[in-house]
This record gives C-alpha cells, sequence and structure tokens, in this order.
C-alpha cells in the first residue's frame, strides 16, 4: 500500500475538515483530523491496519500498545493484521474492577510499540509510554496515523521514544485551501 492510498481514503471519508478546531491540548487549527471519522471506517481501518503491518515488520517482534480510547480500533485491527498481541494503556485508572492501567497480558521486560491515531504534541503516547514503563514494559516507539508535526517528535524524543507516522499533515494538507496551515 502507498501512502497516497491512505491520503485518500482519509480524505474520501471526511476526516479531514476545514474550519476554526480547538484542539485536546488547548490550541487551535485551521484543519482537523477526525480520528473517529476514520476510525469508524472499514476501508480506512483495513489501510491504516496494512500500512502499520508494513511499518512495524521491520521492528521486530514487538507487542503491540493502543491508548484508550482513540487508539483501540487501530491497534485491535493491526493486532489481527499481524498476529501480534496488544494491550490498552488507560489514561487513568479505573475506580472499579481491577484498576488497571494497562489492559491485557504484559510481562516484565516485553518489548512494546506504542500504536497512536494523532500525534499534535505527543503527550498522550509520552503518559501511555511511562505507564507501561511502570508496568515493567520496554517502550522505545511510538507508531501514528498522522503527525500534525506540532512538537510530538520533539516531546516524545525527551522522553526516549522515536515517532514515525504513516501520514504526515504537509503530506495530508498537500492540496488543501490556502489559508489552511499543516504546521
Amino acid at each position: 500500500m502507498t501512502n497516497d492510498e491512505l491520503i485518500a481514503a482519509l480524505r474520501d471519508a471526511d476526516a479531514v475538515r476545514y474550519g476554526e478546531f480547538e484542539l485536546s491540548h488547548g490550541g487551535t487549527s485551521s484543519y482537523y483530523v477526525d480520528k473517529y471519522v476514520f476510525e469508524t471506517d472499514p476501508h480506512c481501518l483495513e489501510l491504516v491496519a496494512e500500512a502499520f503491518a508494513e511499518r512495524l515488520a521491520a521492528l521486530g517482534d514487538q507487542k503491540l500498545a493502543g491508548v484508550a480510547l482513540g487508539a483501540v480500533p487501530l491497534v485491535a485491527v493491526t493486532s489481527v493484521e499481524t498476529g501480534r498481541p496488544y494491550v490498552i494503556a488507560r489514561k487513568q485508572q479505573k475506580d472499579y474492577g481491577t484498576a488497571n492501567l494497562i489492559e491485557g497480558n504484559l510481562e516484565e521486560g516485553e518489548e512494546v510499540v506504542i500504536l497512536e491515531d494523532i500525534a499534535t504534541t505527543g503527550q498522550s503516547a509520552v503518559d501511555a509510554a511511562e505507564a507501561l514503563r511502570e508496568a515493567g514494559a520496554e517502550v522505545s516507539r511510538v507508531v501514528v496515523v498522522v503527525d500534525r508535526e506540532e512538537g510530538a517528535r520533539e516531546n516524545l524524543a525527551d522522553s526516549g521514544l522515536e515517532l514515525a507516522s504513516l501520514v504526515t499533515a504537509s503530506e495530508l494538507l498537500a492540496d488543501a485551501p490556502d489559508d489552511v496551515d499543516a504546521a
């Protein structure tokens, strides 16, 4: 699969929107990549799983981790595509049941790669990596669908994490209206 196929699928699914949007970290943007649109579209999910599988093939046999809630569909389809097991990293403990931050089976010293939907600052992935490390995992990589190119790479590097993306904002917005700023 090529990046062009994934970019076309994201655009065709109307996952890229233009206007004025507030982002989760408090900033604003002239575009928005709606993860819930592409994560609920079977064709997009299939392409994302294939692309993640291609990227992961070069990384060895690492367990997958998805950040709750947004990356759970992505890590699930990628697990099916690759045959690799996964865990889910919660942002906070539940106050019922097991109250785990990490859901699923994770062994001490296991190598884990984090899959994420969209990286802006990368803070969700940093938090997930910290929780996984506290649970005994070795984490050094994060692979995202879209890197908004707004500091995530640097923020992740400060936490000892390497960022790889399937698509960058620059690529996704190459044909965007003139008033849209990719970074």
